[in-house]
């Protein structure tokens, strides 16, 4: 059924290289790829990237697809490792009584304490994802000068490069995380690096230059097969919607 959907005549846009690379074995050719964006005004670094204590922030679901119970797992085999790590957790659902009770968890909260007291404060990002369309909460990260240690969910392949702007490890594999993690914390110097290096990546991805792609895109596609309606027509009524 979503193989169908795919195939459905219609404009497909997709958000990361990973689901243009499916669309194209499903034979969708004429999918465009306009990548997800990152409000840098917003998500920026505000604490330096050199110097952080060891902590690793991490987005925490229920949804069985994010790889939460995997995370924290190998957030517990890195402790064992390092005792003093410090691991920060936020989410929307209540604190489930299983999570390790040295790790601090916030529930549901505000932008300002995501960005300020876990991205800015966190040496590490991590993301244990078994599958991602974009994985925005690590990009956010690493506007916020994290290191980014993930599982390959797919979508962050758009800008963690395994060894290059991050350490990338198979989902489902709590025990590779855990060595991805224990190996940036081990190393101040690697963890400067990636950190700095996929900040740079991260940059590119601007609200402003995506949205313009979209928006001529659509322009693009109305004025298909329509002689009649003008590009100023077209404008108009994206204007008015």
């Amino acid at each position: 059924m979503i193989d169908a959907t795919w195939r459905a005549p219609l404009h497909k846009v997709v958000i990361s290289k990973w689901l243009l690379e499916i669309a194209k074995e499903l034979g969708c050719q004429d999918t465009v790829c306009i990548p997800n964006a990152v409000d840098h005004q917003r998500y920026r670094v505000t604490k330096p990237i050199e110097g952080r204590r060891p902590q690793v922030g991490m987005l925490f679901s229920l949804s069985q697809i994010k790889g939460s119970i995997d995370g924290i797992k190998a957030l517990t085999i890195t402790r064992e490792e390092y005792p003093d790590l410090k691991a920060v957790l936020f989410g929307t659902p209540h604190r489930p009584a299983w999570i390790p009770s040295w790790i601090e968890y916030h529930e549901n909260p505000p932008q300002e304490l995501i960005v300020n007291q876990i991205y800015n404060n966190s040496s590490v990002f991590l993301s244990s994802s078994w599958a991602e369309g974009f994985a925005l909460p690590p990009a956010e990260a690493a506007a916020c000068g994290c290191a980014i240690v993930a599982t390959d969910s797919g979508g962050i392949r758009d800008f963690v490069e395994d060894g290059v702007t991050g350490l990338l490890s198979a989902a489902k594999t709590p025990t590779a995380l855990a060595g991805n993690l224990c190996r940036v914390l081990k190393n101040e110097n690697l963890r400067v690096q990636l950190a700095k290096a996929c900040n740079g990546v991260v940059a590119r991805f601007s609200w402003e230059q995506n949205t313009d792609r979209l928006y001529q895109h659509i322009i693009k596609v109305l004025n298909v097969g329509q002689p009649g309606m003008e590009q100023v027509q077209v404008q108009s009524y994206l204007d008015a919607v």
